[in-house]
């Protein structure tokens, strides 16, 4: 699994016990319904570049400092401001490394495609023949499984793609490290770092060549949602400050 966020565990982000998908050993296992709960206590999430579109609407969108892959910013703290009580608010964009959950994809060596993982440790996940839907038939996917494949592989794609396009912005040198220092009505004071954008003047100075090759490839567009974006840290801070200030915070305070 090559997400570029990880646990404390390093395993990738949500995932607690990952193990590659086969009918041999998962074949009783069945998907409940489920909610957003496992991304509340999470700051950023990973992006594809396909989403950088829908994405920028609702979160800064910056790179991780360490792998210079592309996030959603969508807390100032350890915290998801878009989920509540399992929800995510229903006028934001969902990103599809959480929608994929508890699902993901395994590289196999020498580049020979991938295999489908499934986080066993998920509350979606029962062994109840009662509950939810099947992963298997006999030996064979489900419908819902082929479907959840279809999935996987389009974002398998994605991610192909998205590290072709961080390894351009490494090759011109135009990511530069951006701390934000942000500041509550109530006074709070919060800093956001460990983060990564695209340098305008840098942008802008690009070789001729290379504005012609993005061009073709439709990056040029990806970066200016990247530029655009930025302001959504305000959007942020407004939804920091609701939080902050609700009736639930102030009593888990007291």
């Amino acid at each position: 699994m090559s997400d570029t966020v990880t646990n404390p565990s390093g395993l990738p982000l949500f995932y607690q016990k990952p193990q590659p998908l086969a009918s041999g050993i998962h074949g009783a296992l069945r998907i409940k319904d489920g909610d957003y709960g496992f991304a509340a206590d999470t700051a950023c999430i990973p992006l594809m570049l396909s989403e950088f579109a829908f994405a920028a609407r609702d979160y800064p969108v910056l790179f991780a400092a360490q792998t210079m892959a592309p996030v959603a910013l969508m807390g100032l703290q350890n915290q998801n401001l878009f989920v509540s009580d399992g929800a995510w608010d229903e006028d934001a964009y969902i990103p599809a490394y959480a929608r994929r959950y508890p699902f993901s994809t395994l590289r196999l060596e020498e580049d020979k495609g991938f295999a489908m993982v499934l986080d066993v440790a998920s509350p979606r996940v029962t062994d109840s023949a009662d509950e939810g839907i099947a992963l298997f038939e006999g030996d064979e996917p489900s419908a819902y499984t082929k479907q959840v494949l279809a999935f996987c592989e389009q974002f398998h794609a994605d991610a192909l793609m998205t590290e072709a396009f961080s390894e351009a912005l490494k090759a011109q040198d135009l990511l530069i490290e951006r701390r934000a220092d942000i500041v509550l009505p109530d006074g709070e004071k919060l800093g956001v770092n460990g983060f990564l954008i695209i340098d305008p003047e840098r942008f802008s100075a690009l070789d001729e060549s290379i504005i012609t090759e993005w061009h073709r490839k439709g990056w040029l567009g990806i970066v200016h949602f990247h530029l655009a974006s930025l302001e959504r840290f305000q959007n942020l801070v407004k939804r920091q400050s609701r939080r902050s200030n609700s009736p639930d915070s102030q009593d888990k305070a007291a």
